[in-house]
């Protein structure tokens, strides 16, 4: 007998000619098939217009949309409308991520969502703050390795009996005259080093789609945070677990409200008894520092001269001076840190020199770590800087000749 598998096909043979013979037959109905859905995709394309807010497509998901590196915007006007509408509480889902994220993300726009359409810009603006005018950069200011410095300080607070530096006392002597022996008074100023922190989680997502230098943006606004923190604290701080800002200080002068002035006022008589309560040899390095709110104040600042009056204020060369104006010649300068018009801190007069700092060698330390949300695919930045600070006078000074005390630090008392 012939060999059975010689004259019939095998099992494997059989279905594949199967297999073959129903690909042949469905090829035309998947070609039409398909040429119908590519057709009516494009139907549907070509009768939206750019989606904006409450028009977006809810049927294309997001991964559809955001192969083409846009998102599905077809252009930075069309992404621009996106991001107002969504400021008004519609969403458009292009905007939106796939998960939540306890720190910057893509899912919600202020946190991060909204800078990842980056064939549309790779610049991101941001608002300038704390200008030059570093207040710590004014200061006598030591680095240091360690934690914590002690300096020598004069505990001098008077010259009414003629003596300098709390006892030091000169005579006037005849020939042959024993002398008398003085000795200077001497305190103790110790600062610690205090700690202040900046914490910013970031997805990997949004490390990875960002058109720009996201690490280096968040850097940056990390240090300028920190920066803001110690030059409020040079002025408002506690002297607990932060410096000792001047408003705060015993060697601060209040200068007393006129009788009967006004609330939300400066005037003329004012910036006069605050001068001579600075100490004379301060007045070179002084400066103004002040809140916006008070400046239209300052503009209208007079002497009264018989039934007119004669300006207290004005910028030096007009109006058009740059970059400050000038009070009793030295600088006045607008800072956020100054206390709203009509309150204690509103304008202040300070020499800076008089004022001590110590801050950590290397300044702001900046790490990232990928292990605390490691679970959550985030890296977390951190910032830390440490600084503390006091001025350097313990209390106001008596003069030798005089009725007032005089202090580098002034400020002008809330208006009743």
């Amino acid at each position: 007998m012939p060999d059975e598998e010689g004259t019939k096909l095998t099992q494997s043979q059989l279905q594949d000619q199967i297999d073959e013979g129903v690909a042949k037959a469905m090829a035309p109905l998947a070609d039409t098939v398909a040429a119908k859905v590519e057709e009516a995709l494009k139907g549907l394309q070509a009768e939206k217009s750019e989606p904006t807010g409450d028009e977006a497509d809810p049927v294309l998901d997001a991964e559809a949309k955001e192969h083409d590196g846009k998102f599905g915007f077809k252009s930075m006007g069309g992404f621009l409308k996106a991001v107002h509408a969504a400021g008004g509480g519609i969403m458009d889902n292009r905007l939106a991520a796939m998960k939540a994220a306890s720190g910057m993300g893509e899912n919600v726009g202020s946190d991060g969502g909204f800078l990842v359409p980056g064939e549309f810009s790779t610049v991101l603006w941001q608002r300038s703050v704390d200008s030059p005018e570093s207040l710590i950069a004014r200061t006598d200011s030591y680095p240091i390795v360690g934690n914590r410095m002690t300096f020598p300080q004069s505990a001098e607070t008077s010259r009414k009996d003629g003596a300098r530096a709390g006892g030091v006392q000169g005579y006037w002597l005849d020939e042959g005259t024993e002398k008398t022996a003085s000795k200077p008074t001497v305190g103790k100023l110790e600062l610690n080093l205090h700690k202040h922190a900046v914490l910013i989680p970031v997805t990997d997502e949004l490390l990875e789609d960002s058109s720009f230098a996201l690490e280096s943006y968040v850097g940056k606004v990390g240090s300028e945070e920190l920066t803001f923190m110690t030059n409020n604290s040079l002025i408002r701080g506690t002297g607990a677990g932060m410096p000792l800002g001047i408003l705060n200080a015993p060697v601060l002068i209040t200068v007393d409200a006129e009788p009967g002035q006004a609330v939300t006022t400066i005037v003329a008589e004012n910036i006069s008894k605050m001068w001579s309560r600075m100490y004379a040899p301060s007045r070179r390095n002084a400066i103004w520092l002040i809140n916006q709110d008070i400046e239209p104040e300052m503009d209208n600042m007079a002497i009264n001269v018989g039934t007119g009056g004669l300006p207290v204020y004005l910028p030096a060369g007009g109006y058009s001076a740059s970059p400050y104006s000038t009070l009793k010649g030295r600088p006045v300068i607008p800072v956020e840190w100054c206390s709203t018009l009509g309150t204690v801190g509103d304008i202040i007069l300070c020499d800076w020199s008089q004022y001590v700092t110590l801050t950590k060698a290397g300044g702001i330390k900046t790490d990232v770590s990928m292990h605390v949300r490691f679970v959550y695919d985030e890296q977390v930045f951190r910032l830390v800087a440490r600084v503390d600070g006091q001025p350097w006078w313990a209390a106001p000074l008596t003069p030798y000749q005089g009725t007032v005390t005089q202090s580098p630090f002034v400020a002008l008392a809330s208006r009743p």
